[in-house]
């Protein structure tokens, strides 16, 4: 019966460029009994992104494009996802855009977390922004992925106290732990 449960899980490819944090969190998430997805591809666009090492360690197959010519690129990743018969995409610190006619492919399919409350702070540089702008609360947010940056339908959000004491970096520690915990309730939301 178990094994039956596990072929009824979303199929799911995750998109990262560095450590991988949140790919190592989906991952764990994917293996529980109440998880509705199964990471079966890893992405990346960086041949030395840290987070490519969880792929060996919990045998998940993935890939390396090089997005030089992002219309090659793109066609190699949807001949990709289609034998791997993919049907749904998290992005986790994927620091690449998608073409809108990819994006059309996968339409409402893909999901980014973005470390900032949106609408505020989209791209790069969050924390920095909201200490800049002696803002008292910050976050993350996971929204669905459209042709405009950061932009999409917003499906869960978490508040965080900025303290006097925070950098950039304390606060990007604290959103990063935040971040783990709201990925696999985004993904709950969706599918229940």
């Amino acid at each position: 019966m178990a094994k039956l449960i596990g072929l009824n899980k979303i199929k799911t490819a995750v998109f990262i460029s560095g450590t991988g944090s949140n790919l190592k969190n989906l991952i764990n998430f994917s293996k529980t009994k109440k998880s509705p997805i199964s990471i079966d591809l890893i992405i990346s666009n960086i041949i030395k992104a840290k987070g490519l090492r969880y792929g060996n360690q919990y045998k998940i197959k993935k890939k390396i494009l090089n997005f030089k010519n992002i219309k090659i690129a793109e066609k190699k990743l949807l001949n990709l996802l289609k034998q791997n018969k993919i049907q749904f995409i998290c992005l986790a610190g994927f620091m690449k855009i998608l073409s809108s006619k990819f994006i059309k492919q996968f339409n409402g399919k893909i999901i980014n977390i973005h470390p900032s409350l949106l609408p505020r702070y989209k791209g790069l540089n969050t924390h920095s922004r909201a200490i800049q702008n002696k803002d008292k609360f910050t976050g993350c947010s996971v929204h669905y992925v459209t042709e405009k940056l950061d932009s999409g339908k917003i499906i869960i959000q978490k508040k965080i106290k900025i303290l006097k004491k925070d950098t950039p970096k304390s606060l990007a520690k604290k959103v990063l732990k935040q971040e783990h915990k709201l990925y696999p309730k985004a993904i709950l939301k969706i599918f229940n």
